[in-house]
């Protein structure tokens, strides 16, 4: 992949990850933070909405099949990670329900949200 192409890439995703805060947002979310990173993980974005602490993977893809497949097994272990470092970091948030949403973005469509997408025991 040339350089165009990975700086072409980068601003797909970032604006796909725009878009998903802003359907977050629409639904009252609150957004904690934008691409939280750490050694070994990151999260797209950390929200809030009542009781619950959200970590939520954006993926931006050119068909909504595609992007749905889109979140492997290793990759959730990596945005496992990440959380149990955000829960370290924001000790406020442990007491909280957690879960892990998913939102596709695919061109010439709405954004679609998947609540609890995954499952992992963060502990």
């Amino acid at each position: 992949m040339s350089k165009l192409e990975r700086q072409a890439a980068f601003r797909y995703g970032h604006g796909a990850e725009a878009k998903a805060a802003w359907l977050l947002r629409l639904k009252f979310y609150r957004i904690l933070a934008h691409r939280f990173k750490v050694p070994g993980g990151e999260i797209d974005l950390v929200a809030l909405k009542g009781g619950t602490l959200v970590f939520v993977e954006v993926k931006a893809r050119a068909s909504l099949a595609v992007a749905l497949e889109s979140v492997t097994p290793a990759q959730q272990r990596r945005i496992a990670n990440a959380a149990r470092a955000w829960l370290s970091r924001h000790p406020e948030h442990i007491a909280l329900t957690q879960r892990f949403d998913a939102i596709y973005v695919a061109p010439g469509r709405w954004p679609v949200h998947i609540v609890n997408s995954f499952e992992i025991d963060i502990g």
